[in-house]
């Protein structure tokens, strides 16, 4: 059984999402403080978490940024805030994804199910199999490890990061919208998430790119999506 930990000052909220997710056979423990939230994440071994943006004590935003020091547990991220600004920086530490409240119980529980099932599907990929590299012009990514190395540096990708470079790098020269990235990556329909797929590729960019301004590797083709040119 999956355990879940919610991380939500406001209770009845924390509840029903915690009644939607037993109902689907999950296991949720709920804290209902930064502090408490923080401390339990770090401590504790849970399969996904929902991470309320603004809470008493150490805000969501801080809780994500330490949790992704040392795991990569998948992090959905939730907030009354509708702010783009909020969205790009929560993803940009580490979020796999973000929603907005309000919203309907069922939709969160098909977001855990579809990043559960990615992540499982991740973590157990070759274990039994030698690694597996994809080499282009001086990027080396190693998918069994899920490590990056530029020019023989190694870059700290999180899950979703690595997840759409590899996915982009093992399909040179097509060009995919960033409805059809979303739906690989992220295993659902965008929803108006589209600003997920940009914000994850400006990050890349900073990590693989000697100029962002002028990228190399992740072409931007203007009012259709990305490609990786080889």
């Amino acid at each position: 059984m999956s355990r879940i930990l919610i991380i939500e000052d406001e209770v009845t909220i924390a509840e029903l999402e915690r009644d939607y997710l037993e109902l689907s056979d999950f296991e949720v423990t709920i804290e209902n403080t930064g502090d408490g939230g923080l401390d339990r994440a770090l401590k504790e071994e849970f399969d996904l978490i929902i991470l309320d943006l603004m809470l008493p004590g150490v805000d969501g935003f801080e809780i994500c940024k330490q949790i992704r020091q040392i795991k990569n547990t998948p992090i959905i991220m939730v907030s009354a805030k509708k702010e783009d600004i909020d969205k790009i920086r929560g993803l940009g530490i580490g979020a796999d994804d973000y929603i907005t409240k309000p919203f309907s119980p069922s939709e969160l529980v098909a977001r855990v199910k579809a990043h559960l099932a990615r992540y499982k599907r991740l973590v157990g990929s070759g274990a039994e199999h030698k690694n597996e590299w994809i080499e282009i012009r001086g990027i080396k990514i190693d998918k069994t490890a899920r490590r990056v190395y530029v020019n023989g540096e190694e870059k700290n990708f999180t899950t979703k990061e690595f997840d759409l470079l590899t996915f982009l790098a093992e399909n040179p020269n097509r060009v995919f919208t960033k409805d059809e990235l979303f739906r690989e990556i992220w295993d659902m329909d965008s929803i108006g998430d589209i600003a997920t797929v940009t914000v994850h590729i400006k990050k890349i960019r900073e990590k693989i790119e000697v100029d962002t301004a002028n990228p190399q590797y992740i072409e931007t083709i203007w009012g259709v999506g990305y490609r990786f040119k080889v």
